[in-house]
């Protein structure tokens, strides 16, 4: 059976529609379709799924069928074959290689890093001037670019050019990219183009900087306690170390997610917290019962963090609410059936974690900001693939569990040191680019606490 069409314009399809307001456009679809509806979006057909199951199906249960969609291809540009952008037996290599770095000691082991750069951060904040509102989407840029520069590269970026001009490259490439996925036309990449220009101006200066620091790694043989020092001695016994070109494009890949994503979600988050007083409370609580007032020269324990479930909740329910990967695509690459519905070879699966995570079936009243959706005997209730901020299958993001405790230490950090208030009653909304991005910086009211 042929999946329904949404009906489209003439030679453009639903490129137009999904342009002007994506979100808006997914939940007209999730609205007026059952399970599963066909659209036309830059001359090629795509498949959006509404359900938990069919999710699973793509992402896990026949995962082999599915490869990244020509949609990575402009990832592909500056991500070269990272471990988001890469396909098949390159991939499994890859991921075998990197999945070590990532285990829980290891990420233990990064995470009192995290602390004393979350803590350093949070007392520079303390000396700013919050007479005036901060903005905590840069804020949070800060920190975050912080922490992934310590916990990558073993560099302080404080005062760095370099490396601010590496996060201002990434965050134009993104920018770029995300232009390129949504434009109808598609330029050849050797075009002498504005937006081909600054592409490779900005890929030059990402490749200049990463292959410096690996270049240094390797003609010092220093060892460091960070994620390029186990990468670059991560070993497989049929193809030996990582190449330079594979240790850029991993780097790369870490950087621009381990920054940009964590950063946004943080925003996203303290602006929940500030717009729903008794979250926050409830959240102050539990972190004063742990972590006790604030102690100049202390430093929590890693496990003080781990034993705080609550703050754990606060993110899980932030990252439902505003997931930095909003949607997913995947190429089939042999024909394929979801249900009754045929899915043809070299057609494109979608499926949005914004559309999933608020499907009033598994999220009662889906809009709500609450926590306790994430009680263990809530979790129970819901189908797996009701919520995958960071994927499924597979390709579950391998730095889930990083992220994750990032997150809970900023927060309980920033909690225990601030009260926020919303600097203005204006709702701020997502914008949907590469990532979930607010439409406009999030200004928070910090005041310290006594």
């Amino acid at each position: 059976m042929d999946a329904p069409i949404h009906p489209g314009l003439p030679f453009v399809g639903n490129t137009l529609e999904i342009a002007r307001d994506p979100l808006a456009m997914f939940g007209r679809l999730f609205q007026r379709y059952d399970r599963i509806v066909k659209i036309n979006i830059g001359g090629r057909n795509q498949y959006l799924v509404f359900r938990p199951e069919d999710a699973k199906h793509v992402l896990q249960e026949n995962h082999r069928n599915y490869g990244r969609s020509p949609a990575f291809l402009i990832l592909k540009r500056f991500l070269g074959e990272g471990l988001l952008t890469s396909d098949g037996d390159f991939w499994r290599q890859q991921r075998r290689l990197a999945q070590p770095a990532f285990h829980r000691q290891k990420i233990a082991l990064l995470g009192e890093t995290m602390v004393q750069e979350s803590a350093a951060w949070i007392d520079e904040l303390a000396q700013h001037d919050l007479t005036t509102p901060v903005n905590t989407s840069q804020a949070f840029m800060d920190v975050t670019m912080r922490i992934v520069c310590k916990t990558l590269f073993s560099t302080d970026v404080t005062g760095s050019d370099a490396l601010d001009g590496l996060s201002n490259a990434l965050d134009t490439l993104n920018r770029l990219a995300n232009d390129s996925l949504l434009s109808p036309i598609k330029w050849p990449q050797h075009w002498p183009t504005p937006r081909n220009i600054r592409f490779r101006q900005a890929r030059e200066r990402v490749d200049k900087l990463i292959y410096s620091l690996i270049a240094d790694r390797q003609r010092t043989g220093e060892r460091h306690d960070d994620l390029l020092d186990m990468l670059m001695y991560a070993e497989d016994e049929e193809n030996g170390r990582m190449s330079e070109q594979q240790l850029r494009d991993e780097c790369v890949t870490l950087f621009t997610a381990g920054h940009e994503t964590t950063a946004v979600s943080m925003a996203w988050t303290t602006y929940l917290l500030a717009r729903h007083p008794d979250v926050l409370a409830r959240l102050r609580a539990e972190v004063d019962a742990t972590l006790g007032p604030y102690a100049p020269g202390t430093l929590p324990s890693i496990a003080a963090f781990r034993a705080m479930p609550y703050t754990l909740q606060v993110v899980q329910e932030g990252l439902r609410l505003y997931p930095p990967a909003w949607a997913m695509s995947r190429m089939a690459l042999g024909e394929d059936q979801i249900g009754p519905f045929r899915i043809p070879k070299g057609d494109t699966v979608l499926v949005s974690p914004y559309l999933l995570h608020r499907d009033p079936a598994h999220w009662p009243d889906p809009d709500r900001f609450d926590p306790d959706r994430f009680l263990p005997e809530q979790e129970k209730e819901r189908p797996a693939y009701a919520y995958l901020p960071f994927g499924g299958g597979p390709r579950l993001c391998i730095g889930n569990q990083f992220a994750l405790l990032e997150m809970q230490i900023l927060l309980a950090l920033l909690v225990q040191r601030f009260d926020f208030q919303p600097a203005n009653t204006r709702l701020v909304r997502p914008k949907p680019l590469i990532t979930l991005r607010p439409n406009r910086p999030i200004e928070l009211h910090l005041t310290a606490r006594p």
